[in-house]
């Protein structure tokens, strides 16, 4: 079985809603056995362009459990959340 990823790159909108969003989501990610294992700005540019200034990525420990969080009502009920916070593209990866 193979890890899965989840990468968002973010621009946040509004600090204090953000702050609310991340909150609440480490909750969602514990029944799929989601962890965050890096939140962080960029130190340096060392090629190419991202207009999104932030990172998250949080491993699962399958592809289905990824599925399953983000899928899962706990997560999807802070989608509107999320969209007033910020600007996020999110991906899935499978390692």
């Amino acid at each position: 079985m193979s890890n899965a990823y989840v990468v968002g790159h973010i621009s946040v909108k509004d600090n204090d809603l953000w702050s609310e969003y991340r909150s609440k989501v480490s909750g969602t990610l514990l029944p799929w056995q989601g962890e965050v294992l890096l939140r962080s700005k960029p130190v340096a540019t060392l090629a190419g362009e991202n207009s999104h200034l932030d990172i998250v990525v949080i491993s699962f420990p399958s592809l289905a459990a990824l599925n399953g969080w983000f899928s899962s009502p706990a997560y999807q009920a802070l989608i509107p959340l999320r969209e007033q916070a910020a600007e996020m593209a999110m991906r899935a990866y499978e390692a």
